[in-house]
This record gives structure tokens, C-alpha cells and sequence, in this order.
């Protein structure tokens, strides 16, 4: 764990003055836990809360709701002076029955015998040291959020269950146990309303949990009786971890039980809100205040899920770019639903070094709408990066470099003085640069042959970088390739003016160059590509194309 809730944040009067006003959405969202106590007060401790299912591997959309709970907790210090006490719980739903196998687990026949066991009993499908599949998951959960840095105390279904953390709000259901009835029947079909019990009871048999009825619930024993799996009718206490129960009422028992402030879920969970909030109210609670979220969809627009292992996870991210470019993700426009697979890497990491770029040149109004304020807790790094990510991607294609010194010596060309030892960031970078390359965009390549057309403009291309000095700025470089497509027909573009009053470029000029000398549909300003890959470098490449063109 992090200790960077003890780390004094950054109050400075007129950072404090511009908050009280900014509509960054973190901000929003504390206001709302600062509104819940302007009548009574501050409790001791303001609770912020995300839950997690460890039914299979976390993936990026659980990090999520770390970061942006985060994002809002340090935005709600910030409005409150820092005087009030925060605690972030990441919670575990790991006393859940394992109902179905993950597709993306070795050797799912095995698991099948252990089908609706807790999660925390099921034997660990992936090895190791970890005690069961549940304690898995959850170990790999804490391992990412640890890496990030998080300040978050873990907690455990199965351990707040069977230590009795959860004891006085489960004889607490079973006291009111009609009133969770009333509430939760309106909301199940019928075939289900005739089964349906919030108890769910471990069988002391079979180690499975049972979606039974329940026969009788006795409040003031503290027990419940319900038929087994084989048919003998059993009667058992519901402390101590003998039972868990249902999802929905769990939501709102939990909330009760800990006094939770502020927790947010996935717009899968919007409808079942009035419930969850009903069930806390039933047993004493006070509902969260609550930010719902919208989904992450995969790259063919369906919502991810664990169990079925489709979009990313983030090991996958981390692979090819910092954790800074996830969080910012993280941090746009969290209600809209976003495509969330490989090809959104790219600019999420350009765009990141861009907003850390305008930080420093910002007021306090703007910094505190500019996503790096919240992504670094108001202490945002000062880091120069001379070469974009995009740029680095078709300097790998150009090149076909798969060693890290040969780019360097482009970008040291590029940029005298700037080396690994002076720009580690921009290390990271190009490491980063070369396995996305490798991975996802060297397999998708496709190169166009180019026509009569093209083939005159890629040769007049080709003199005008002749006629360059060597060290030609990226916007030298690029105005003499304008020059070149305004006196090409197909290349012009009559809505547009160029600097001597003619027609001005089609962005179909530099499509073509990407198309027919990179392989790709599009890319970065390509001058600047110039400048960095070297004018030579790109003569040399033109005349390879026109050499194949002409042997086609």
C-alpha cells in the first residue's frame, strides 16, 4: 500500500478558490459527499468504496473505478481543506459461488467439480502460491493497483464473513427479513419470487452456496432452515460464514454495515440502484452517494467481461504503454461508453504527454480541468518528450528498427543532447514503440501500389527534399512537400488558399504518402516524420517504392 494519503497535497489559496468553482467531474462528485454532511457534519472517517468480483481476472474496467474513485477522494480533500479523514476500500465479492468456468483459465475441466463453491474455496487454476482461485484473482488485483501507487485498504467477502465483521447486519436481515422480501420480490420474476431468499447458505456438505428457499428464519436464534442439496432439511446459524447473501442485497448490507459515502458501478448496475439504496435504508444505512458509470465495449462494441477475457487486460496495456495513458483514459468523459482494444493505445499516450506538456503554462482554472492533475493527485510531473508516440511507431515501420539504439540514433539526430540517460520517459517510449509496432501494427501493414499520379508526385517529392539542407526544420520540410501536391491537380483543394493565393492541399496528399510509403492508412504530420527519420533516409525510401512500382 501507498502512503500517499499522508502526503500533504498542494492547498494553495487560489488552486483552493478555482476548485470551488471547476466543473471537472471529479469535483462534481465530491461536492455531492460534501453536500451529504452540511447539515450533520463530518463523521471521523469519510469512506470511499469500489467493489470487485474476483470471478476471473481483473481487467481494466475494475482499475477504472480505483482510479476514478481516487480522482474524486483527492478532489474531495482538496474542497475540505484536507481537514477531513478519507479511506478508500477496495472490496472483494470473493465469498461469491464460482456459477460458471472463465473461458480464459488452463485446464477448465478441472474446476468444473467445484462448480458454486465460494470463490476463495475453488483450488487455484493457475498455480502458485495462492491458496484458491478467488485469493488468485484478488493477488493480481493488488499487484496492479500497488504498482500504480494506489493509497487503498483491500477487503475480503470471505474474511469480513467468517471473522463476524458482517454478523450484526446479517441478524439484522434476518430481524427485518420481510422488509428485504417486499423490497426484492417486485423486482424478480415469477418462477423466481418462489425460490428467492436473500440468505444464501454454504452447505456444510458439499462446500457449495445454495440458492434455496428458506423453510424458517429465526431472528432471535439467529438461524435459518432450508432443504440440502440431497434433501435433509438443515438448520444453521447465518453468522460466521455460513451463509453470504444474494448480490443485490449484499450492495446494500455492506453499505449499512461499514457506513460507505461514495461508491460508483457500471451503468449495468443503474436499474438495481433504487434497490441496493432501499436495502441499505431497511437496515439502518445511509446510501452512498453514487456515480454511475458507462460500460467499456470491445473492438466489436460489446461490453467486456472476466469471464469471457475479450478487451484488454491490463497486463496487455502495460505492455505497450505507461500507466499514465490508462488512467487518462480512465479520466474522459467516464459517461460515454468507449471502445476499450489495442488501437486506442496510441493516442491515449500522445494525448497524455500533451496535457502534461500545457500543464505548466496553465492557470489554475484550466490545470484544474486538465486531466494530469487529477491522474497525478495535483503534482504533476515535468517531463519534456521531444518525440511523440505516433512519430516513434512510423520511425519502427520506416526503419524496421527492433533495437532501441538504432531509433536512438535518429533521435539523437534529431534532437542533439537528448539521449536515454537525459530523457529515460522517452526510453520507456520507445521500448513501448517497438513491441506495439511488432504486435499490431507491422501484422496490419498493407502497402498500396501507387498509380501514374502518384508515382510523379512521390519523384517530386523526392527532388524538392534534395534541394533541403540536411538539418531542414520539420515545417521547412513540410511546406516544400505542400509545395509539391499545390501544382497536382488531383492534390488540390479549391476551398482552401495557399500562401500565393492558389489552391490549397487535399488531405488526400498525405494519405497517399502513408498508404504507399508506410503502409498505413494515415500518421503524424509527416514533415516532422522527415525531420526525424532524416530527408536522406526518406529520399532513399521514396526511391525504393518507385523502383518496386516500376517492376510490378
Amino acid at each position: 500500500m501507498s502512503d500517499k494519503a499522508a502526503i500533504a497535497i498542494d492547498l494553495a489559496p487560489d488552486l483552493v478558490a478555482e476548485a470551488t468553482k471547476s466543473k471537472a467531474w471529479p469535483f462534481e462528485e465530491a461536492r455531492k459527499v460534501i453536500a451529504r454532511y452540511e447539515k450533520s457534519g463530518f463523521p471521523d472517517t469519510v469512506l470511499f468504496e469500489t467493489g470487485y468480483g474476483p470471478s476471473g481476472l481483473p481487467h481494466i474496467g475494475t482499475f477504472g473505478e480505483v482510479a476514478r474513485t481516487t480522482m474524486v477522494r483527492h478532489a474531495f480533500r482538496v474542497l475540505t481543506g484536507d481537514k477531513v479523514k478519507t479511506r478508500l476500500l477496495c472490496f472483494s465479492d470473493d465469498m461469491d459461488g464460482m456459477r460458471k468456468i472463465p473461458d480464459n483459465v488452463p485446464d477448465p475441466k478441472a474446476l468444473e467439480p467445484h462448480l458454486h463453491k465460494p470463490l476463495t474455496v475453488v483450488p487455484n487454476p493457475f498455480g502458485g502460491d495462492h491458496a484458491s482461485f478467488g485469493h488468485h484473482n484478488n493477488a493480481m488485483l493488488r499487484r496492479f493497483l500497488d504498482t500504480f501507487g494506489f493509497d487503498y485498504d483491500f477487503a475480503s467477502a470471505t474474511d469480513y464473513y467468517k471473522t463476524g465483521r458482517f454478523d450484526a447486519v446479517l441478524l439484522l436481515v434476518a430481524e427485518r427479513y420481510q422488509a428485504i422480501m417486499d423490497i426484492m420480490l417486485p423486482t424478480l420474476g415469477e418462477e423466481r419470487r418462489a425460490t428467492y431468499s436473500p440468505f444464501l447458505p454454504i452447505s456444510r456438505k458439499t462446500g457449495r452456496v445454495l440458492y434455496v428457499p428458506m423453510k424458517a428464519v429465526n431472528a432471535d436464534a439467529g438461524t435459518i432452515t432450508y432443504v440440502d442439496e440431497d434433501g435433509e432439511e438443515v438448520t444453521h446459524g447465518i453468522t460466521g460464514g455460513q451463509v453470504k447473501l444474494q448480490w443485490k442485497p449484499d450492495f446494500g448490507a455492506r453499505w449499512a454495515a461499514l457506513g460507505v459515502d461514495f461508491e460508483m458501478f457500471g451503468k449495468d448496475h443503474g436499474p438495481n440502484m433504487p434497490v441496493y439504496d432501499r436495502i441499505c435504508a431497511a437496515l439502518d444505512g445511509r446510501p452512498p452517494e453514487h456515480f454511475v458509470y458507462e460500460l467499456f465495449l470491445d473492438e466489436n462494441g460489446e461490453k467486456i467481461s472476466k469471464s469471457k477475457g475479450n478487451g484488454l487486460t491490463i497486463d496487455e496495456w502495460l505492455t505497450y504503454a505507461p500507466t499514465e495513458s490508462l488512467a487518462l483514459y480512465m479520466f474522459q468523459k467516464p459517461k460515454t461508453a468507449k471502445r476499450l482494444y489495442f488501437d486506442v493505445i496510441p493516442r491515449a499516450v500522445d494525448e497524455y504527454y500533451q496535457f502534461l506538456s500545457a500543464y505548466p503554462r496553465q492557470d489554475w482554472a484550466a490545470r484544474l480541468s486538465n486531466p494530469v492533475w487529477h491522474i497525478h493527485s495535483g503534482a504533476p510531473p515535468a517531463i519534456d518528450m521531444p518525440v511523440p508516440f505516433a512519430m516513434l511507431l512510423n520511425l519502427v515501420s520506416a526503419s524496421n528498427a527492433h533495437d532501441t539504439a538504432v531509433l536512438w540514433g535518429y533521435i539523437s539526430r534529431y534532437a542533439p543532447g537528448v539521449t536515454p540517460q537525459t530523457h529515460p520517459e522517452l526510453d520507456r517510449l520507445v521500448g513501448y514503440a517497438i513491441r506495439y509496432f511488432d504486435d499490431f501494427v507491422k501484422p496490419a501493414k498493407t502497402f498500396r501500389a501507387p498509380d501514374a499520379v502518384e508515382r510523379a508526385a512521390l519523384a517530386g517529392m523526392a527532388d524538392k527534399l534534395a534541394t533541403l539542407p540536411p538539418d531542414a526544420d520539420s515545417a521547412t520540410i513540410q511546406n516544400a512537400l505542400l509545395d509539391v501536391a499545390r501544382g497536382i491537380e488531383r492534390y488540390q483543394d479549391h476551398t482552401k488558399t495557399s500562401p500565393s493565393g492558389g489552391p490549397g492541399v487535399s488531405g488526400a496528399f498525405f494519405q497517399m504518402i502513408y498508404q504507399v510509403l508506410i503502409g498505413q492508412e494515415r500518421g503524424p504530420r509527416f514533415g516532422s516524420f522527415v525531420a526525424l527519420y532524416g530527408i536522406e533516409e526518406t529520399r532513399a525510401m521514396i526511391a525504393r517504392t518507385l523502383a518496386s512500382a516500376a517492376e510490378a
